[in-house]
Protein backbone atom coordinates (compact mmCIF):
# COMPACT_ATOMS: atom_id res chain seq x y z
CA UNK A 1 0.00 0.00 0.00
CA UNK A 2 1.32 3.45 -0.91
CA UNK A 3 -0.45 5.27 1.93
CA UNK A 4 -2.66 4.55 4.93
CA UNK A 5 -5.01 7.23 6.25
CA UNK A 6 -5.97 5.31 9.36
CA UNK A 7 -4.21 6.19 12.61
CA UNK A 8 -1.30 3.77 13.20
CA UNK A 9 -0.70 3.24 16.90
CA UNK A 10 2.65 1.50 16.82
CA UNK A 11 5.70 1.76 19.09
CA UNK A 12 6.60 5.20 17.73
CA UNK A 13 3.09 6.42 18.58
CA UNK A 14 3.36 4.92 22.07
CA UNK A 15 6.77 6.45 22.74
CA UNK A 16 5.54 9.88 21.58
CA UNK A 17 3.30 9.97 24.66
CA UNK A 18 0.16 10.48 22.55
CA UNK A 19 -3.17 9.34 23.99
CA UNK A 20 -6.22 8.05 22.18
CA UNK A 21 -9.38 10.13 22.24
CA UNK A 22 -12.39 8.41 23.84
CA UNK A 23 -14.45 9.10 20.70
CA UNK A 24 -14.01 6.78 17.72
CA UNK A 25 -15.48 9.58 15.58
CA UNK A 26 -12.17 11.40 15.99
CA UNK A 27 -10.67 8.68 13.78
CA UNK A 28 -12.76 8.78 10.59
CA UNK A 29 -10.46 6.29 8.84
CA UNK A 30 -10.15 4.02 11.86
CA UNK A 31 -7.14 2.74 13.78
CA UNK A 32 -4.52 0.10 12.94
CA UNK A 33 -2.55 -1.49 15.77
CA UNK A 34 0.36 -3.76 14.83
CA UNK A 35 0.51 -6.30 17.66
CA UNK A 36 3.24 -8.83 18.43
CA UNK A 37 0.94 -11.83 18.85
CA UNK A 38 1.87 -13.88 21.91
CA UNK A 39 2.88 -17.52 21.72
CA UNK A 40 -0.03 -19.94 22.25
CA UNK A 41 -2.68 -17.32 21.50
CA UNK A 42 -5.01 -17.71 18.56
CA UNK A 43 -5.62 -14.67 16.39
CA UNK A 44 -9.23 -14.79 17.65
CA UNK A 45 -7.94 -14.62 21.25
CA UNK A 46 -6.18 -11.36 20.39
CA UNK A 47 -9.27 -9.86 18.77
CA UNK A 48 -11.50 -10.79 21.73
CA UNK A 49 -9.08 -9.15 24.16
CA UNK A 50 -8.59 -5.97 22.10
CA UNK A 51 -12.26 -5.64 21.16
CA UNK A 52 -13.32 -5.79 24.81
CA UNK A 53 -10.85 -3.02 25.68
CA UNK A 54 -11.75 -0.90 22.63
CA UNK A 55 -15.52 -1.13 23.29
CA UNK A 56 -14.98 0.10 26.85
CA UNK A 57 -12.54 2.82 25.80
CA UNK A 58 -14.75 4.25 23.06
CA UNK A 59 -18.02 3.34 24.81
CA UNK A 60 -19.38 1.87 21.59
CA UNK A 61 -20.94 -1.59 21.79
CA UNK A 62 -21.15 -2.26 18.04
CA UNK A 63 -17.53 -1.25 17.36
CA UNK A 64 -15.93 -3.25 14.55
CA UNK A 65 -12.59 -4.89 15.33
CA UNK A 66 -10.81 -7.39 13.08
CA UNK A 67 -7.38 -8.51 11.90
CA UNK A 68 -5.53 -8.64 8.59
CA UNK A 69 -4.12 -12.14 8.22
CA UNK A 70 -4.38 -15.03 10.68
CA UNK A 71 -1.33 -16.29 12.54
CA UNK A 72 -1.14 -19.89 13.78
CA UNK A 73 -1.41 -20.31 17.58
CA UNK A 74 2.25 -21.35 17.89
CA UNK A 75 3.44 -18.39 15.81
CA UNK A 76 4.35 -14.97 17.15
CA UNK A 77 4.88 -11.65 15.43
CA UNK A 78 2.98 -9.02 13.50
CA UNK A 79 -0.80 -9.29 13.64
CA UNK A 80 -2.51 -6.18 12.29
CA UNK A 81 -5.59 -5.32 14.34
CA UNK A 82 -8.03 -2.93 12.68
CA UNK A 83 -10.53 -0.86 14.64
CA UNK A 84 -13.54 1.04 13.31
CA UNK A 85 -13.46 1.96 9.63
CA UNK A 86 -9.92 0.58 9.31
CA UNK A 87 -11.55 -2.87 9.15
CA UNK A 88 -12.34 -1.98 5.52
CA UNK A 89 -8.59 -2.11 4.88
CA UNK A 90 -8.14 -5.62 6.28
CA UNK A 91 -8.40 -7.42 2.95
CA UNK A 92 -6.00 -4.99 1.26
CA UNK A 93 -3.50 -5.20 4.13
CA UNK A 94 -3.69 -8.97 4.02
CA UNK A 95 -2.57 -9.00 0.37
CA UNK A 96 0.75 -7.37 1.23
CA UNK A 97 3.96 -9.42 1.32
CA UNK A 98 5.14 -11.09 4.53
CA UNK A 99 8.46 -11.96 6.13
CA UNK A 100 8.95 -14.83 8.57
CA UNK A 101 11.71 -16.26 10.73
CA UNK A 102 11.11 -20.02 10.78
CA UNK A 103 12.66 -22.57 13.10
CA UNK A 104 12.64 -25.97 11.39
CA UNK A 105 13.44 -29.37 12.87
CA UNK A 106 14.55 -32.08 10.42
CA UNK A 107 14.26 -35.84 10.77
CA UNK A 108 10.64 -36.04 11.92
CA UNK A 109 7.14 -34.98 10.87
CA UNK A 110 3.98 -34.20 12.79
CA UNK A 111 0.43 -34.29 11.33
CA UNK A 112 0.15 -30.50 11.72
CA UNK A 113 3.72 -29.81 10.52
CA UNK A 114 4.35 -27.91 13.76
CA UNK A 115 4.41 -28.66 17.51
CA UNK A 116 0.63 -28.83 18.01
CA UNK A 117 0.76 -32.58 17.30
CA UNK A 118 3.16 -35.28 18.44
CA UNK A 119 5.79 -36.69 16.08
CA UNK A 120 4.27 -39.44 13.97
CA UNK A 121 7.21 -40.42 11.73
CA UNK A 122 10.99 -40.35 11.96
CA UNK A 123 13.30 -40.01 8.95
CA UNK A 124 17.03 -40.34 8.26
CA UNK A 125 19.04 -37.13 8.55
CA UNK A 126 22.17 -38.22 6.67
CA UNK A 127 21.45 -35.71 3.91
CA UNK A 128 20.67 -32.79 6.24
CA UNK A 129 23.50 -30.30 6.74
CA UNK A 130 24.24 -26.60 6.41
CA UNK A 131 25.77 -27.25 2.99
CA UNK A 132 22.83 -29.31 1.69
CA UNK A 133 20.34 -26.70 2.88
CA UNK A 134 22.25 -23.87 1.23
CA UNK A 135 22.27 -25.92 -1.95
CA UNK A 136 18.47 -26.55 -2.11
CA UNK A 137 17.24 -23.17 -0.86
CA UNK A 138 17.66 -21.38 -4.24
CA UNK A 139 15.22 -23.87 -5.82
CA UNK A 140 12.48 -22.58 -3.50
CA UNK A 141 12.87 -18.94 -4.53
CA UNK A 142 10.38 -17.65 -7.10
CA UNK A 143 6.83 -18.40 -8.18
CA UNK A 144 5.72 -21.95 -7.51
CA UNK A 145 2.83 -24.25 -6.60
CA UNK A 146 2.25 -25.16 -2.97
CA UNK A 147 -0.13 -27.58 -1.27
CA UNK A 148 -1.39 -26.27 2.06
CA UNK A 149 -1.12 -28.38 5.24
CA UNK A 150 -4.22 -30.47 5.88
CA UNK A 151 -4.46 -28.80 9.30
CA UNK A 152 -5.30 -25.41 7.75
CA UNK A 153 -8.26 -23.17 6.99
CA UNK A 154 -8.32 -24.15 3.31
CA UNK A 155 -11.70 -25.34 2.01
CA UNK A 156 -12.32 -28.79 0.52
CA UNK A 157 -15.77 -28.93 -1.10
CA UNK A 158 -16.97 -26.23 1.28
CA UNK A 159 -15.48 -27.88 4.40
CA UNK A 160 -12.48 -26.50 6.25
CA UNK A 161 -9.43 -28.72 5.75
CA UNK A 162 -8.69 -28.81 9.49
CA UNK A 163 -12.13 -30.36 10.11
CA UNK A 164 -11.26 -33.23 7.76
CA UNK A 165 -7.80 -33.46 9.31
CA UNK A 166 -9.17 -33.71 12.85
CA UNK A 167 -11.53 -36.51 11.86
CA UNK A 168 -8.72 -38.42 10.14
CA UNK A 169 -6.40 -37.81 13.10
CA UNK A 170 -8.94 -39.05 15.65
CA UNK A 171 -9.68 -42.11 13.52
CA UNK A 172 -5.97 -42.93 13.30
CA UNK A 173 -5.63 -42.56 17.07
CA UNK A 174 -8.64 -44.78 17.69
CA UNK A 175 -7.37 -47.47 15.32
CA UNK A 176 -3.78 -47.15 16.49
CA UNK A 177 -2.56 -46.37 12.98
CA UNK A 178 -0.37 -43.59 11.57
CA UNK A 179 -1.95 -40.37 10.33
CA UNK A 180 -2.22 -40.46 6.53
CA UNK A 181 -0.11 -37.59 5.22
CA UNK A 182 -1.17 -38.34 1.63
CA UNK A 183 -4.58 -36.89 2.49
CA UNK A 184 -2.99 -33.50 1.86
CA UNK A 185 -3.36 -34.23 -1.85
CA UNK A 186 -7.10 -33.52 -1.44
CA UNK A 187 -6.15 -29.85 -1.27
CA UNK A 188 -5.74 -27.87 -4.45
CA UNK A 189 -2.36 -26.40 -5.29
CA UNK A 190 -2.02 -22.64 -5.25
CA UNK A 191 0.54 -20.28 -6.71
CA UNK A 192 2.80 -18.58 -4.19
CA UNK A 193 5.90 -16.46 -4.60
CA UNK A 194 8.96 -16.63 -2.34
CA UNK A 195 11.05 -13.55 -3.07
CA UNK A 196 13.85 -14.13 -0.54
CA UNK A 197 15.02 -17.11 1.50
CA UNK A 198 18.09 -17.12 3.72
CA UNK A 199 19.61 -19.68 6.06
CA UNK A 200 20.31 -17.79 9.29
CA UNK A 201 21.71 -20.64 11.36
CA UNK A 202 22.08 -24.42 11.45
CA UNK A 203 22.69 -26.70 14.41
CA UNK A 204 23.08 -30.44 13.84
CA UNK A 205 22.41 -31.16 17.53
CA UNK A 206 19.04 -29.47 17.99
CA UNK A 207 17.60 -26.08 18.90
CA UNK A 208 20.11 -23.69 20.51
CA UNK A 209 18.97 -22.44 23.91
CA UNK A 210 18.75 -18.85 22.70
CA UNK A 211 16.29 -19.80 19.93
CA UNK A 212 13.82 -21.70 22.12
CA UNK A 213 10.34 -20.19 22.43
CA UNK A 214 9.87 -18.09 25.59
CA UNK A 215 7.58 -19.30 28.34
CA UNK A 216 4.48 -17.20 28.97
CA UNK A 217 2.56 -17.03 32.21
CA UNK A 218 -0.87 -18.69 32.19
CA UNK A 219 -2.59 -15.39 31.49
CA UNK A 220 -0.70 -15.16 28.23
CA UNK A 221 -1.45 -18.60 26.84
CA UNK A 222 -4.53 -20.41 25.58
CA UNK A 223 -4.79 -23.66 27.62
CA UNK A 224 -6.51 -25.36 24.66
CA UNK A 225 -3.37 -25.03 22.53
CA UNK A 226 -1.20 -28.12 22.83
CA UNK A 227 2.59 -27.85 22.51
CA UNK A 228 4.90 -30.84 22.21
CA UNK A 229 8.53 -30.74 23.28
CA UNK A 230 10.93 -32.54 20.94
CA UNK A 231 14.15 -30.90 22.12
CA UNK A 232 15.41 -34.05 23.86
CA UNK A 233 15.68 -35.74 20.44
CA UNK A 234 18.47 -33.33 19.42
CA UNK A 235 17.42 -33.41 15.76
CA UNK A 236 19.02 -31.06 13.20
CA UNK A 237 17.59 -27.55 13.44
CA UNK A 238 17.70 -24.58 11.07
CA UNK A 239 16.57 -20.99 11.36
CA UNK A 240 15.47 -19.56 8.02
CA UNK A 241 14.25 -16.12 6.96
CA UNK A 242 11.53 -16.18 4.30
CA UNK A 243 10.02 -13.23 2.41
CA UNK A 244 6.92 -14.33 0.54
CA UNK A 245 3.53 -13.56 -0.93
CA UNK A 246 0.15 -13.77 0.77
CA UNK A 247 -1.11 -17.32 1.15
CA UNK A 248 2.29 -18.95 1.67
CA UNK A 249 2.20 -21.64 4.36
CA UNK A 250 5.56 -21.80 6.14
CA UNK A 251 4.55 -25.13 7.69
CA UNK A 252 4.17 -26.51 4.16
CA UNK A 253 7.51 -24.99 3.21
CA UNK A 254 9.12 -26.86 6.13
CA UNK A 255 7.54 -30.09 4.88
CA UNK A 256 8.83 -29.50 1.36
CA UNK A 257 12.34 -28.60 2.55
CA UNK A 258 12.49 -31.86 4.49
CA UNK A 259 11.40 -33.85 1.45
CA UNK A 260 13.97 -32.10 -0.75
CA UNK A 261 16.70 -33.40 1.57
CA UNK A 262 15.35 -36.96 1.63
CA UNK A 263 14.04 -36.48 5.15
CA UNK A 264 11.04 -35.09 7.01
CA UNK A 265 10.63 -31.76 8.78
CA UNK A 266 8.30 -29.65 10.90
CA UNK A 267 8.21 -26.14 12.32
CA UNK A 268 9.44 -25.71 15.88
CA UNK A 269 8.96 -21.91 15.92
CA UNK A 270 7.61 -19.16 13.68
CA UNK A 271 7.70 -15.38 13.89
CA UNK A 272 6.05 -13.08 11.36
CA UNK A 273 8.71 -10.40 11.37
CA UNK A 274 7.04 -8.17 8.76
CA UNK A 275 3.60 -7.70 7.26
CA UNK A 276 3.64 -5.20 4.42
CA UNK A 277 5.02 -1.94 5.81
CA UNK A 278 4.80 -3.12 9.42
CA UNK A 279 7.73 -4.64 11.32
CA UNK A 280 7.68 -6.64 14.56
CA UNK A 281 10.14 -4.17 16.14
CA UNK A 282 7.41 -1.50 15.94
CA UNK A 283 4.59 -3.79 17.14
CA UNK A 284 2.98 -3.48 20.58
CA UNK A 285 2.48 -6.19 23.15
CA UNK A 286 -1.02 -7.08 24.31
CA UNK A 287 -0.40 -5.34 27.65
CA UNK A 288 0.81 -2.16 25.94
CA UNK A 289 -2.26 -2.16 23.72
CA UNK A 290 -4.64 -2.60 26.66
CA UNK A 291 -2.98 0.33 28.44
CA UNK A 292 -3.37 2.41 25.28
CA UNK A 293 -7.09 1.59 25.34
CA UNK A 294 -7.52 2.46 29.01
CA UNK A 295 -9.21 5.76 29.78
Amino acid sequence: MDSINALITDRKYLESGARLSVSIDDYPDGIIIPIDKPYRWTSADVIRKIKWAAIHHFDKKNLKVGHAGTLDPLATGVLLVCIGKATRLAETLQKEGKEYIAGITFGATTPSYDLEKEIDRRYPTDGVSRESLEKVIPAFIGQQEQVAPLFSAKSVDGIRAYELARKAFKKAQKEGTAFDHTAVETLSRQIINITEMELLSFNADGIPEKEKEPEYESGHANPRINVTDNTDLHLPHASIRVACSKGTYIRALARDLGESLGSGAHLDSLQRSKSGLFSVKDALTIDETIKLLTK
